[in-house]
């Protein structure tokens, strides 16, 4: 997500580059120039007069919120909310999901450089057009793998009681080929995260400057900012709507077991699946229908040329913007390697762009594994660990972009003023980030893995002396809370023998692996000695972790948008697209791509026991150690959160202002000087 600032009007004087040839404040002649096709609004001839009441700033700012909040629905939303429930469904695991995550990044890294620099003098809306097309081309497919792979088989009866070593488990066989073709829709959700990272690069390139091409600088924050925050409320809606579908079963329709007493998979069923690929259709739907209103925008909405002459520039002083002017770089394609070495050479953009990188690793890694982390760490289920995470991420990144921004223009930063506010904004989220460390929670005891079934078996052994004779099946995962408080497996693996149902409700007895109930005596332990679901959670830090961790976010987000204003401040004018274009390729390749692989390697490295099915293969993890995957997400964190801090401070020592300049009207025999102040 990025954001921009604003600029404070009283900085403001009339400008226009060295040697332009026009009045300071006078609009451009139409034709050949900087800023033509400043036409009215239609589709060709057809130029209805109700559209050009939406010819300016405020019209596309509408358009373009829209088309920012169905991208964050898709991309930042419903991806990251399906993401569990993929990893379940197609028997993927952490490190291959980051992969996925990340291939919308790959594609925006390919194209962002060359979108960036052919757009700047292309015709932006179209630009966004194609967007709205790849965006919505990339959620069809993203769902296809849902309509090719086959009703959801979740496997009839379960034989989950103790059985005797003769008695034979009707579903023990092993399945590797299945497995083997639900692995290789992998590579139809990466060709989805790949259409969507094509659709989303003109949006926060091309679609960031021709706002501020369009509206005032003392204005620019104002327009962006509010882009920005739709942008945001994208996600948002997609983890609401996505926690919402995870209620609905994955089939639409729940199919009736085989075992007559008990006729339906609950949500308290380990192998309930939500119905993750309806948001998809109905984002495909949607988002196609806004290719109609970009195309019908001119190439420069009206006004724009007298708005551009009227900016004062506050390009880093390295002789970048003399250069552009006086060999007239980025009309060509040959000028592409001169054009990039340029921007490469500006130590204020790439200190700015490493900076921005390192904190896009820790937002896009808790954006995609925050659901996971409550739902493990606190007892949560998916869906309600999916709301749960979008109300502390979506609100408090809005939050700290609104509150950066306001001050930003109330307070009237230049470029160096409001790379220092960035340094203050990082610390304070290092801070913060040691939440971590103090409202962690600690495993739940579960046996064969954090205990040993009274003291008769072995840590990391789900077999002990009183399940031996039960033929347990590692391959069925179905995890019940006996009455001592601890967590089994399943009731094969508490060696429970028999169960009933009371009020529909299904409850184990006569199981011998559980000890004496902590609580309760006499007939309760025959009604109550096991219940299907994880034990309730002890742990009562959530809502201290999720109070504390909201501001770190906010003060995380705060940074965001200062750093995108310095960047298309100190470049020149005609650089600023591909600017953005440098800094999201980079950004992409040191952060969002690494970010949610490096948090996927790191929670695998914290699981404890993993799904091992018939053909011994290694599915999902389990259980986790909670403390463990504290830690490494902290230290992943902080680590960034340093080098951030180190860059940005790097970024104020290089910043070199250049003099203001103002150039008064010329006649048609003299040029101007230039007045230095």
């Amino acid at each position: 997500m990025q954001g921009a600032g604003s600029r404070s009007p009283a900085l403001e004087a009339p400008s226009s580059d060295l040697g332009r040839p026009s009045h300071a404040g006078a609009a451009a002649p139409a034709g050949p120039g900087p800023y033509p096709e400043e036409g009215p609004c239609g589709w060709g001839r057809c130029t209805p007069r109700v559209l050009q009441l939406c010819n300016n700033a405020q019209g596309y700012l509408a358009a373009y919120s829209l088309l920012a909040i169905f991208q964050g629905i898709v991309v930042n939303g419903l991806i990251n909310i399906s993401i569990s429930t993929i990893e379940k469904r197609y028997e993927l695991n952490s490190s291959l999901t980051g992969l996925i995550s990340a291939s919308y990044d790959i594609a925006f890294c390919l194209l962002s450089l060359f979108v960036s620099y052919f757009g700047e003098r292309g015709h932006k809306p179209r630009w966004l057009a194609f967007s709205a097309f790849m965006l919505g081309l990339g959620s069809l497919v993203f769902s296809l793998p849902h309509f090719s792979s086959g009703m959801y088989q979740y496997g009839g009866k379960i034989e989950d009681t103790c059985r005797t070593a003769e008695t034979s488990f009707a579903n023990a066989t092993c399945s590797a080929s299945t497995n083997s073709s639900l692995r290789k829709y992998l590579y139809v959700f990466i060709l989805g995260q790949l259409l969507l990272g094509v659709g989303g690069t003109p949006l926060y390139t091309l679609g960031t400057t021709f706002i501020d091409d369009s509206v005032p600088k003392h204005k620019s924050s104002l327009y962006i900012g509010v882009g920005f925050a739709m942008s945001l409320l994208g996600p948002a809606i997609g983890y609401v709507l996505g926690g919402q579908l995870l209620k609905v079963y994955i089939d639409i329709q729940i199919p009736k077991r085989q075992d007559t007493t008990y006729t339906k998979v609950d949500q308290d069923d380990p192998r309930w699946l939500g119905a993750w690929w309806i948001g998809f259709l109905v984002c495909f739907f949607a988002i196609w229908l806004l290719i109609i209103p970009f195309l019908c925008f001119p190439r420069h909405l009206p006004g724009t040329a007298k708005i551009q002459a009227e900016k004062i520039s506050e390009t880093h002083d390295d002789g970048g913007q003399v250069l552009v002017q006086t060999k007239n770089i980025g009309q060509s394609f040959k000028d592409f390697p001169m054009a990039l070495l340029i921007l490469l050479r500006n130590p204020v953009l790439m200190s700015l762009i490493i900076a921005s990188s390192s904190e896009a690793l820790v937002a896009t890694g808790f954006a995609t594994f925050l659901p996971k982390f409550i739902e493990n760490q606190f007892g949560k289920s998916s869906s309600s660990s999916a709301t749960l995470g979008g109300l502390v991420l979506i609100p408090g990144a809005a939050l700290g972009q609104v509150i950066s921004g306001v001050l930003v223009s109330k307070c009237k930063m230049d470029c160096k003023t409001i790379i220092r506010f960035m340094i203050i904004t990082c610390s304070v989220a290092l801070i913060l980030n040691t939440v971590f460390l103090f409202a962690k929670c600690g495993n739940e005891p579960f046996a064969g893995v954090s205990e040993t079934y009274k003291g008769t078996g072995t840590l990391y052994n789900l077999t002990a002396p009183c399940n031996a004779n039960c033929s347990c099946l590692r391959s069925i995962y179905y995890p019940v809370c006996g009455s001592d408080e601890v967590q089994y497996f399943s009731p094969c693996f508490a060696g429970c023998s028999s169960y009933v149902f009371n009020n529909m409700k299904k409850t184990y007895h006569n199981c011998s692996c559980i000890g004496k109930p902590k609580r309760g005596s006499g007939s309760e332990d025959f009604l109550y000695e096991a219940v299907p679901g994880k034990c309730p959670t002890q742990c009562k830090f959530l809502p201290l972790f999720l109070a504390i961790f909201f501001f770190a976010v906010v003060f995380t987000f705060m940074a965001t948008t200062p750093t995108t204003v310095a960047i298309l401040r100190c470049v020149p004018d005609t650089q600023r697209s591909f600017a953005l274009g440098v800094q999201l390729v980079v950004l992409r390749l040191l952060g969002t791509i690494p970010g949610p692989i490096l948090f996927g390697v790191a929670i695998d490295n914290s699981c404890t026991l993993w799904d091992i099915n018939e053909c011994e293969t290694k599915g999902v993890c389990w259980v986790y150690d909670n403390e463990r995957m504290a830690y490494l997400l902290m230290s992943i964190s902080a680590a960034c959160k340093i080098v951030t801090i180190i860059f940005v401070v790097m970024a104020v020592y290089f910043y070199k202002p250049p003099p203001l300049t103002k150039v008064l009207p010329q006649t048609t025999s003299e040029k101007i000087s230039v007045i230095h102040t």
